[in-house]
This record gives C-alpha cells, structure tokens and sequence, in this order.
C-alpha cells in the first residue's frame, strides 16, 4: 500500500466561461424596448497553496484529474451567469511545479504562498454589452472561452538544515527518533525508512529541522535502490550528517568504505543551477551503535582517520544516547553559520517595474507557411485567438462583428503587407486553428473601405439628404435651367427656329 508520494503528475482543467444572453426586454406597448442580454460568468481558476498541514502527494497521486467549475450563462433581464468557483488544491511547502516540458514554473517554499496554475476561461459578452448607437439591438452573444487544459508534475523536495545520510540499517531513523520527537519505523532490515521524516531538534536556544530520508547504496545517484527519490530531499538542506554503522555485518563493509561510496553518489547527484554541490556544504560524521562492543572498538580505530580527512567526528549511540548532545550542539552550529551566510549573501529583491504597451505593438503575428495546397498565412496573437474561440459562426452577424474587431486591430493591413490577396488561405490559431478564404475589405489602389460589416440589417438606415445635398441639388437643377435656356437663345439667333406663328 503506497503511503508518500513526493512526484506525481496532475492533469488539471480550468471552468470554462459561461455565454452571453441574447435577449430583447418586452414590455406594454414596447414590443421590442431593447437588448437585456446578460454576461456569461467566468470559469474557476485552480490554485496551489503551500500549507505547512500537508506532508505528502498521496492525495494527488491517488486522484491525478482535478477540475474547477464552470461560469454560468448569462440570462435575460441583465442577470450575468455566476463566476465558477475558484478550486485550491493544499501541497506541502517545499513542492515544485513543473509544466509537461519540465521547465519549472513556481517553487513554494514559503508558507501560505498562492500560485494560479491554471486560469479559468472568459465569460461571453451579452447582446447588452455589445449595444452601441450603430449596432442597437445586436441579434448575437459572445461565446465564453475554454479554460486551461494541460497537465503539471508537482516534485516534493523536503525542507530541512540537516540532512542524515548513510547506507540503509545505519541507524538514521533511531537517531532521529532519539534527537526529537519524530516516531520514524524502525525495524532490523534494509529500506525500513521508504519516506523522508522529519524531526525539529532543540539544542539549547537553537532549534533547527533533521531530515531522515531513505538509505543509500552504491548506483544510487543513477536511479538504484531509492536512488534520485532520495537524492531531490537533500537539495534544500544546508548541512550533511553522515551516520556510519559501526556494527555491521555485511562482508566488505567498513565506515570508510561505507563513507566513500555516499561521498561518490553525492558527487555525482547534479544540483539545481545556482545551488551549492552536495558535498561542498558542511558535513560532520557520527560513528552509530557505539554502545556494542565490537562497534565501539572500531570506531575508536577509525576515527584517526577520519579526523585527519578534515571531519568532525561524533561516536554515538542512538540506542542508549550516548554522545547525542554533544552531536546536536555540533550539528546546531553549523545550521547557525549557514542561516548567517545566507542572510549576509541574501541580494536585495529587484524593484517591480510596471512597463505599458508599446504604442507600435500589435499584439499579433502573421506568420507565411508553405505547404503542398499553397501558402497559408498563420495568425497568431493572444487578442484574435481569443475573438475567434468567442465566436458563433453560425450567427452571420457575429461573424460580422469578429471580421470588424479584426480589421480595428490592424491584421488585414497586416495581411497585405505579407502579400496576401483575395483568396487566400488564413488561419487564426495554432496548428489546425479557424481556416477561411480571406476576402480584404481594401482595394488594391486606394485602400478604401467598400462598406461596413457586421451591421444590424433590422435597423433602419437613415437616408435623408441634408441641408448641404439639398442646396447642392437646386444650384445643379438651377444651372441645367440657365444652361438650356442659353441653349434655346442661341439656337433662335442662328435661325433654327423663330417665335413667329
């Protein structure tokens, strides 16, 4: 029965928005009083929030879809759809998230630190909404957008300052269960420990955290044994203990030897970019089960040795607890400098700079792409993908209204630039996206709007002639009269014609 899990794959799915309301009030004497189509709501957004409460990824591990509610529709009366609810889903601190490509996208080691992984889709405009003095009932919505679809890994990387490293039976969980009040398994066979624990130690006025983490064997750092799921849990400690069985019995097994192949599996474990290598970072050595005899007479032989490679030797006994204190003073110290180097090397968080748009940004692409049916022109932007997935293309005045929004935001004087002419082939989106037959409101010549689009053919026209077409039309009719007039006089004087009877 798994019973920690500390990487797990989650595929998540945002709410989608709701759609806008195409509604026309009715009221006594008022058979069409205007527009009242609500908005859609929005969809949920799904959080991460570091909560000290959570230990483990069991939870995700056992249910790996999670999805948040959807927006509501909008209705008639003005009554927008409700907002879907916000979905906050509690991982350990200390947890890292990644996208499908590995690139880390946030790690909460604070408590309480929030993180949208997933926004919810845009609610739908209603046919109120979209009212205006050229368009006043709008016969059409706005559809809401899907909310983000993908999938995440959350990788759980303990937080501690001393990390007890050492081949499986060293003796790390009874060390640990004897330096504080962490009650680890413990049993007399290997790989007893399959989940970091840890346990908060009190050294006089220092308090600092002690991790046990599952037993090392050589190939560990190329995936044997419990290998790199050991390794991730000793990335954020600042300090190494290396707990060495001094009472072993395996043939070919000693402290040193059991001592260089955790240093080489240390060694060969690649760090995150800007943190200190493993063993680099302070270590002390504690000679376990001194309180056996024989244990007890190698460590005393051994630790020469030891001494003279640099360490700081402890010899100890988990069991009776002998030399504990004198370790945790030790291991406090280190944990102290450490806290104190790192403040001291902590650089000053850069000032937050808030840039506007660049007046000359688009906010859109046109990319040409070649293919064996011809070249296709690709758009890609953020503002037209989002219009096109808005859009009922069964509604023709919708459609009328997205190729207007188009043609604001400049993509058609884009599309001439990249060479496009009538006909051709233009897809919104990425990959398969909205394909259609481009056909340009602008001429070749003069680039002169033949006429506007997305109109309300329900609306009547104003076609009345104003005071300047008027007067423009008598001074045209007065001097046709003046012209045939002369005509007439000049015809009488050549004798084409005469007033006599």
């Amino acid at each position: 029965m798994v019973t920690f899990v500390d990487r797990v794959q989650v595929h998540l799915q945002a709410g989608r928005g709701g759609n806008g309301c195409v509604s026309i009030r009715r009221e006594k004497f008022k058979p069409l009083a205007g527009p009242d189509g609500g908005n859609g709501g929005h969809g949920g957004d799904i959080v991460l929030l570091a909560d000290p409460q959570v230990t483990t990824l069991l939870d995700f591990h056992r249910r790996p879809h999670r999805s948040a509610e959807n927006g509501g529709y909008g209705a008639g009366d003005y009554r927008a759809g409700t907002n879907g609810a916000e979905l906050t889903l509690s991982v350990p601190i200390g947890t890292v998230v990644k996208d499908e490509a590995g690139e880390t996208l946030v790690d909460l080691t604070e408590p309480g630190t929030r993180y949208v992984v997933a926004h919810g889709g845009i609610g739908g405009l209603g046919n109120h909404s979209l009212a205006s003095t050229k368009r006043k009932a709008p016969g059409f919505a706005l559809l809401g957008t899907e909310g983000w679809s993908g999938s995440i890994t959350l990788e759980l990387k303990t937080i501690a300052d001393v990390a007890l490293v050492g081949y499986p039976s060293a003796g790390k969980s009874s060390l640990i269960a004897a330096l504080s009040a962490a009650k680890p398994k413990i049993a007399d066979y290997p790989f007893t420990t399959l989940h970091p624990n840890l346990g908060v130690v009190q050294a006089g006025e220092h308090r600092f955290t002690v991790a046990d983490v599952p037993g090392l064997i050589e190939g560990a750092s190329e995936g044997k044994g419990l290998g790199l799921d050991f390794l991730r849990h000793v990335e954020r400690c600042s300090a190494l203990l290396h707990v060495l069985d001094c009472a072993t019995l395996e043939p070919g097994r000693d402290p040193l030897s059991d001592l260089e192949v955790i240093k080489a599996e240390l060694a060969a474990y690649p760090v995150p970019e800007g943190q200190v290598p493993l063993l680099d970072r302070p270590q002390l050595i504690a000679l376990n089960k001194v309180d056996v005899p024989e244990a007890r007479e190698l460590a005393e032989f051994v630790r020469p040795e030891l001494e003279a490679m640099g360490y700081r030797v402890f010899e100890i006994s988990a069991a009776s607890h002998a030399g504990l204190r004198e370790l945790s003073f030790a291991m406090a110290e280190l944990v102290e400098t450490a806290r104190a180097e790192a403040l001291r090397d902590e650089v000053e968080q850069p000032r937050i700079v808030l840039q506007p748009k660049a007046v000359n940004e688009s906010g859109f692409t046109v990319r040409t792409e070649g293919g064996s049916y011809g070249t296709l022109y690709r758009i890609l932007g953020t503002k037209p993908e989002r219009w096109v997935a808005q859009t009922d293309f069964t509604n023709d005045e919708a459609v009328g209204y997205l190729a207007d929004r188009l043609n604001k935001l400049g993509i058609e004087d884009a599309l001439v630039k990249a060479g496009a002419v009538a006909g051709s082939t233009v897809v919104i989106g990425p990959g398969s996206g909205v394909v259609f037959d481009w056909e340009p409101t602008l001429t070749s010549a003069a680039e002169v709007q033949m006429g506007a689009r997305g109109t309300d053919l329900r609306v009547d026209q104003n076609k009345r002639r104003t005071n300047n077409e008027r007067r423009e039309e008598y001074h045209t009719l007065m001097d046709a009269k003046a012209e045939a007039r002369a005509e007439l006089e000049r015809e009488r004087k050549a004798g084409m014609w005469s007033d006599e009877a």
